[in-house]
C-alpha cells in the first residue's frame, strides 16, 4: 500500500505537489511511482530558471527497471532543484515526499492547483490502474 499524504496534491502521472507559503511549490514523484520503478540509479533535474508548463516533461528518473519522464503538475519557473539527487538518487526511494523532492517552482497560475487530485482521489487513480 502506497503512502499518500493528505497534505499534498497529485497528478494521474504520479507526481506530487506541496504548496508552500511563499508562493512556491515542491514537486516530486509519488511513493507509488517509485515503488513501480524500483531502485533509482539516476535523476535528471531541470535547471534553475527553466520555465515549466503543466503537463510537460521537466525531469527524468531512471531506475534499474526503466527511465521515466517526470511531468510538471503546474506551470511556473524553477527556483530550486534537489542537487543531492545527482549523488544519491536513492533518496527518491527512501523518502519521495521529503528528501526525494525534485524541484521547487514559483507558481504561475494558482488555478492549475484546482485540477490536481487530493489524496483520496489519487488513491482512486491507483486503484483504477491496478484493475
Amino acid at each position: 500500500m502506497s503512502n499518500i499524504p493528505d497534505t499534498l496534491l497529485y497528478t494521474s502521472s504520479h507526481e506530487w505537489v506541496e504548496v508552500l507559503s511563499d508562493g512556491t511549490a515542491r514537486i516530486g514523484i509519488t511513493d507509488h511511482a517509485q515503488e513501480l520503478l524500483g531502485d533509482m540509479v539516476y535523476v535528471e533535474v531541470p535547471e534553475v530558471g527553466d520555465e515549466v508548463k503543466s503537463g510537460e516533461e521537466c525531469a527524468v528518473v531512471e531506475s534499474v527497471k526503466a527511465a521515466s519522464d517526470v511531468y510538471s503538475p503546474i506551470s511556473g519557473v524553477v527556483v530550486a532543484v534537489n542537487e543531492t539527487l545527482a549523488e544519491n538518487p536513492g533518496l527518491v526511494n527512501g523518502d519521495p515526499y521529503s528528501d526525494g523532492w525534485i524541484m521547487r517552482i514559483k507558481i504561475a497560475d494558482q488555478g492549475e492547483l484546482e485540477e490536481l487530485f487530493d489524496a483520496e482521489s489519487y488513491q482512486d487513480v491507483i486503484d483504477e490502474e491496478d484493475h
